[in-house]
């Protein structure tokens, strides 16, 4: 049962203007208290949403995505923001040379929303995302811990059933594989999950990849209900209860999501 925001993308879109604007630009501010002019890329920025409540601050922002689609998308909705040259919105992999040329050392604040988690070598990324940051600059990660109930993005199911078990992803992947079409799921669904599966991150994994590569945690919040729910589902946002967030692996089961910010040693 594919969820409403999934097939409509202006509706997408504001989704994640209001979770932006309230959870995720109030957190990145913790670290950046005055925004006018701050120099901003959001990694897999999609339609644009997170972008938006920057840019309405004046913030200096770069989207950029591998779906030529996406951006296209983005830019229906941002056009002035493109038109007044505060927003480049760019269908291109941060690896190549050509755009680490353009942008090395030069954003202030890094955004990875729901992206890491898709990420392959999730390593190579947070070692590579150095050499575009300002002398200052940090970076913001936001994303569902791999074990909570939902980390394998079943929601995307077709089948209400699946789409609603919590949990399922953790099944071995032959046998999970197996569930998935037993229940009609196509091609494209059972890839993009298998695809999850295969990148799915947890707490301890990011915090291990991230003290390797040498970055300092400067803010770090775990959230039992996922703030994004009060614009999907009309469930309010609320904070892990603090013992809980402080036990290691059984938090990522009851933790939907977590925001941290980063800056290197």
């Amino acid at each position: 049962m594919a969820l409403e925001h999934h097939l409509d993308a202006t509706l997408r879109h504001q989704q994640q203007v209001d979770n932006s604007r309230d959870y995720v630009l109030p957190f990145i501010q913790q670290e950046f208290p005055q925004l006018e002019g701050l120099r901003v890329m959001e990694v897999g920025c999609g339609e644009g949403g997170v972008l938006t409540p920057l840019l309405e601050k004046g913030c200096n922002c770069v989207g950029v995505d591998l779906a030529p689609d996406r951006i296209e998308l983005a830019k229906t909705f941002l056009q002035k923001y493109l038109d007044n040259g505060q927003l480049k919105l760019i269908a291109k992999n941060i690896y190549d040379l050509d755009f680490l040329g353009e942008f090395r050392n030069s954003f202030d604040v890094i955004i990875l929303k729901d992206a890491i988690e898709h990420i392959p070598d999730q390593e190579k990324i947070i070692g590579h995302l150095k050499q575009l940051l300002s002398p200052r600059g940090q970076v913001y990660f936001g994303f569902p811990p791999w074990y909570m109930p939902h980390g394998g993005h079943q929601q995307i199911c077709k089948n209400k059933f699946l789409s609603m078990v919590p949990y399922i992803h953790l099944l071995p992947r032959p046998l999970y594989k197996g569930v998935l079409r037993m229940f009609g799921e196509g091609d494209d669904v059972v890839i993009d999950l298998m695809d999850v599966k295969s990148t799915g991150i947890s707490i301890e994994r990011f915090e291990r990849i991230v003290k390797r590569q040498q970055y300092k945690i400067t803010q770090r919040r775990f959230y039992l209900i996922n703030p994004i729910y009060k614009y999907k589902f009309g469930v309010s946002a609320r904070v892990q209860w603090k013992p809980i967030a402080a036990i290691p692996f059984f938090r990522n089961f009851v933790t939907t999501c977590v925001y941290y910010m980063i800056k290197p040693e």
